[in-house]
């Protein structure tokens, strides 16, 4: 190329860059991504959770309506990663596997020789409105662009790897960094308007090579108003940075964010929009439709309710502002969000089987080495003596007798009934006080308000009541759509109420497969299960999340320092606190046991093994 073409290339770019800096420094200062270097596993496996292989696939890819990055999916796919790279030429795609892997998504194998091109949690839908409530449209063909969206999967299917082989957790935990990943989606369509040549290139990818110029400018103007909203929540986000706190990795202020994208983004007021200030590590859900409340802290009760707030919460289209078009119209598919939680819950449970539906893993002795029994048995009284008044009798650990299998389920104490006489575990409520785990969770939902015109017809300005009602009135608008009877609406809600609660307490549960579930505690602030066993002190104030390693000996990850943009969390901050579930010897604000020798934190973590 000639040095004057070079020279003359160089200039535009810098004409460009100065013509449009204030949209740039807008858009862009809260987009830098920082993600971890990741070595892609040598094999990927997955254990018998009880569900099939072709039913977990269409688990991982269900649609629930949600329109997660405000792009259309053929968008998605053609878009070039946010790189910096020599103008006028290709930049690798953002969808591309490996890419993706450093965000923590999982590629789709599940079924051997045909994978998904899309990683586990991404799902296609049908066709989408713009940020005007527009049918977005391709310019050139005239036909519907099609959603893409998260769905439950991208938070609730855990892995981690070890000496080579990824193992893949079926309803447990994600390790992605969901807002670093929002943020990638925001500086690839930034770089798309701007950088030279990329706007060609996606058009041409978009339109097709014949569109004209007329066709482009319609195309640019669509992405001027994705540019547009992107700003508008980057202005939002960098007004609450003072007070949010860092999710990182495996982490995310999930409640918070529903309440975000519906009071402030749908609702269109800047005033509803609250800081992130309690991340929480993604819980695992097997076993979860059958407890009396869901949510660390308790909050809410119907299955329902807490499945459209998810959908609603990674942005499933809702209209709010429109009455002409509807108020409370949603692109939230209740018909799907009903068929996941059917494949999770399974039978109800029983006093000879169990849980049913998605099962808890079992500790896989061929890649992760055997259990010692005796061991564990030592580990099993243990956890009688220390464990079992609050977390219930062990579910089906073969370290114990036969006798013992199911006796959760015959404990009549622990169990309720829903409107059907279903049987529901009654789970306990512990306060804050007893236990001493950090408060910001539950505080969050209890002190938050929120403002709500009076055409929603919501009562209450608090924000776990009002969030209630407006996924009530949601879903209550799909069913009068759908002209559901009153008979399927109580079974879809699970035959339960719509019960919310916002108690300074965190709800316990059974420990069967925890050992597959790290970080801990809900916020994530401790690596291990031997940290947990150990008193605070001795736990790291430096947790390093971001890593795949799994370590088997302590039963979490291992917090490597040395990874590549590895997310620090650290526990001196407000909503990061690793204090409570404590036992030691010295008595205080979150001790619930004596301090635990050696052999005996040993013994029980050879028992949660078995669990």
């Amino acid at each position: 190329m000639p040095r004057k073409t070079i020279l003359l290339i160089g200039l535009l770019i810098v004409a460009g860059i100065l013509y449009f800096k204030d949209d740039i420094e807008t858009v862009a200062s809260g987009f830098r991504v920082k993600v971890v270097d990741y070595q892609p596993p040598a094999k990927t496996v997955w254990l018998d959770q009880n569900v099939s292989a072709e039913r977990l696939r269409w688990f991982y890819h269900a649609d629930q309506g949600t329109r997660t990055f405000g792009i259309p999916l053929e968008w998605f796919m053609a878009l070039e990663r946010p790189t910096i790279w020599p103008p006028f030429t290709a930049a690798p795609r953002l969808s591309e596997t490996d890419y993706l892997g450093r965000f923590g998504f999982i590629p789709d194998t599940v079924i051997p020789g045909s994978p998904d091109a899309l990683p586990i949690g991404f799902a296609r839908s049908g066709p989408m409105a713009d940020a005007n409530g527009t049918p977005w449209r391709n310019p050139h063909t005239k036909e519907s662009m099609n959603g893409i969206g998260l769905t439950c999967s991208a938070c609730h299917t855990g892995s981690f790897s070890y000496r080579g082989t990824e193992i893949v957790i079926d309803g447990g935990p994600a390790n992605t960094n969901l807002f670093e990943f929002q943020k990638s989606v925001g500086l690839s369509l930034l770089l798309t308007r701007f950088w030279p040549g990329r706007f060609a290139r996606f058009a041409d990818e978009i339109l097709g090579k014949d569109s004209n110029v007329d066709e482009r400018m319609a195309l640019r103007g669509q992405l001027d108003l994705v540019l547009k909203q992107y700003a508008n929540i980057n202005a939002l986000e960098t007004k609450v940075a003072a007070n949010s706190v860092e999710e990182g990795y495996a982490r995310l202020d999930a409640l918070n964010r529903i309440g975000n994208q519906v009071f402030s983004i749908d609702l269109n007021n800047p005033n509803n929009y609250a800081s992130h200030s309690a991340p929480v590590h993604f819980p695992r859900i097997w076993n979860a439709p059958w407890f009396s409340w869901v949510q660390y802290d308790g909050s809410i009760m119907q299955p329902m309710v807490r499945n459209a707030g998810e959908a609603l919460g990674v942005s499933a289209e809702l209209n709010l502002l429109d009455e002409s078009k509807g108020l409370f119209k949603s692109s939230a598919r209740i018909d799907v969000l009903h068929e996941m939680e059917r494949m999770i819950a399974g039978e109800p449970p029983s006093e000879d089987k169990g849980f049913g539906g998605l099962a808890s893993p079992k500790w896989p002795e061929n890649i992760l080495g055997q259990i010692n029994m005796d061991l564990a048995k030592k580990g099993g009284e243990l956890y009688k003596t220390h464990c079992q008044d609050c977390h219930g009798p062990a579910i089906d650990s073969k370290a114990l007798p036969p006798s013992e299998a199911f006796a959760l389920f015959k404990d009549k104490k622990r169990w309720i009934k829903n409107d059907a006489g279903q049987p529901l575990l009654d789970v306990e409520m512990i306060p804050i006080s007893h236990i001493g785990t950090d408060s910001a969770q539950a505080e969050g939902l209890a002190n938050r308000t929120v403002e709500t015109p009076a055409n929603l017809k919501i009562k209450d300005g608090g924000f776990g009541p009002a969030l209630g009602e407006l996924v009530e009135k949601t879903v209550d608008y799909w069913y009068d759509q759908n002209k559901t009877p009153p008979e399927d609406r109580k079974r879809i809600n699970g035959y339960r109420p719509n019960g919310i609660q916002a108690l300074l307490a965190y709800k316990v549960r059974p420990l069967n497969g925890i050992w597959a579930t790290p970080p801990y505690l809900h916020n994530g602030s401790v690596p291990t299960i031997y940290a947990l066993l150990s008193p605070v002190k001795e736990r790291p104030s430096i947790v390093y999340l971001g890593g795949r390693e799994y370590d088997p000996k302590d039963l979490g990850y291992i917090s490597n320092d040395k990874i590549k943009n590895v997310f620090a969390l650290d526990t001196t901050k407000r909503g990061n606190s690793n204090a409570g579930h404590e036992f030691s010897d010295e008595k205080g604000p979150g001790v619930i046991g004596p301090g635990l020798k050696e052999d005996q934190r040993r013994a029980l973590i050879e028992f949660i093994k078995t669990l």
